[in-house]
Parts: structure tokens; sequence; C-alpha cells
């Protein structure tokens, strides 16, 4: 199982957006996939189509991490429905741990060693899942290094711009700092630059720089601004499942970055154990 942290020093950059995408391509592509929503605003289960249940909200299951259990407060997105009408054929798994408020309480900059263990304790009872990615909030504080320290790879989100890049070159330093001081395992998946127009002059300037500084981190493709993407959001749908060119060929780029974050060769298609 590839657990892969999508993390931003600054908000603001689609960091969630990013998320979605890569879970809209696993569905599409039938890889088992559970989505962990760490950011205390919760929009990546918004969009992701996850209607009110009893579940577990993840803030809690942190709380009781020793006996909390996340298999069983998983809730179904709402997109494979969608799949399974346009596929006409059985879909995969696309589960969300569900986002909320309360898992602010973990979001503090003195988090301890053992805090920051909780989610990785969760994950280590989950089984069935080929893929979980996990949406950070945008902060170097408690929930990212609660991601940081469950995760296989660590792949950042930046657009083309002064301080995105700037915040993204820190947040670089401090994921070196973390990876020497917590886990030495930890991989970079690499930085994809999102939101990017093609017309500013700013933007080309900017991957410029990302290239020269990065090199071979920044990841190809670039994902393009995209204008219908509020709206596919809105409604809580799969970018793969919504229909327009713009929304095909936003979906070719997910395709494509998916393979370069995870090795799609340890994929499996099965359903998880509940």
């Amino acid at each position: 199982m590839q657990v892969v942290s999508i993390s931003s020093l600054k908000g603001g950059v689609g960091k969630t957006s990013v998320t979605t995408g890569l879970a809209s391509a696993a569905l599409a592509a039938g890889i088992p996939t559970l989505v962990v929503d760490l950011d205390p605003h919760a929009d990546a289960t918004t969009a992701l189509g996850v209607k009110p249940s009893d579940q577990t909200d993840i803030g809690r299951l942190l709380k009781n991490a020793r006996r909390g259990d996340l298999a069983g407060n998983t809730v179904p997105s709402g997109w494979v429905a969608t799949a399974a009408r346009h596929s006409r054929a059985r879909t995969s798994t696309l589960d969300v741990a569900m986002g909320s408020a309360y898992s602010g309480i973990y979001d503090r900059p003195d988090l301890g060693r053992r805090d920051q263990r909780r989610l990785a304790t969760l994950l280590s009872r989950v089984e069935g899942y080929s893929l979980v990615l996990i949406d950070c909030p945008p902060s170097l504080n408690g929930l990212t290094r609660i991601a940081w320290t469950a995760s296989n790879k660590v792949l950042l989100v930046a657009e083309p711009g002064l301080f995105s890049v700037a915040g993204t070159e820190r947040t670089m330093r401090a994921l070196e700092l973390f990876r020497r001081e917590f886990a030495p395992d930890l991989k970079t998946a690499g930085i994809v630059a999102n939101r990017v127009r093609s017309t500013s002059d700013e933007h080309t300037f900017r991957l410029r720089e990302m290239r020269q500084m990065f090199g071979g981190l920044l990841l190809s493709p670039t994902i393009p601004e995209q204008a219908n993407w509020q709206q596919i959001q809105g409604a809580a749908h799969s970018v793969h499942h919504w229909p327009g060119e713009s929304a095909r060929q936003a979906s070719g780029y997910f395709d494509d970055l998916l393979k370069s974050v995870v090795d799609s060769g340890r994929m499996r298609s099965r359903s998880p154990k509940r």
C-alpha cells in the first residue's frame, strides 16, 4: 500500500484539486484508493461527494488512534456510482476518511513524536487499498507532520508564482529536516506545478526558475488552469466523468501525473476488507 501526502506550505495553490484529480485518475484506473482528508476545512470530503453519515470523522479517530477503527469508518465517494453508470461495469473502490474541524486540535507546532504516529497507527490496521492519498492542510504544523509520518511519499503542490515557489523551497528544506529526524525512508514524490497559464509571461518565467531550482523533482505534466474546475468540484463530480473537451484533457493530465507519483506496477485491483 502506497501512502502519499499532498502538501503545500502556501494555501490557495490547488492542493485539494490535485488530491481529487489524482483520486479521479485512480478510480478510472481501477486502483482501490482511500482519501484521508486531514485538512480541517474538509474540502476534499465535500468535493468527493461524501454524504452525511454516522461514521466517525478522521479527527476523532486520531484522538482514539490506539483503538480507532479507520476501516469501519470510511465512506464511499459519491463518484463511484457515477463511474459505474458511465462504464456500465463494476468499478473500483474510492473511500474517504471524512475531514472535520475537530482534527485542528492536532495542528499545532509542538506535536510530540507519539502524537505524530496517530495516523500511522490507524492505517496499520487497514487492508485492501493499493493507494492512500492524504490531503494535508496548508501548513507545516502537526497535521502535516502526522501525514508525513504515515506516508511513503510526499507530493508538493505549487503555483508558478513568486510566493508559492519560495514557499515550496522552504517546504523542501523542512521535509529534509523531518526526514533526518523522524522518517529516513520518506521519499519526495516530486513537485507538481498547478494552475499554469501558458499565456502568462510570469508563469513561463517561474516555471523556468522552478526547473533550475528543483531539477528532476518538477514533475511532468504541469497542470493547466481549468476554467470550469470550480464547477466540477461544486457539483462533487469526478473530472474523468465531466463532459467537455477541457475536462477530457484535464483527465489525461491527472492520469499521467498519477503514473509519475506512484509505482503503477505495484497497484492491484481488489476490494478493502471491512
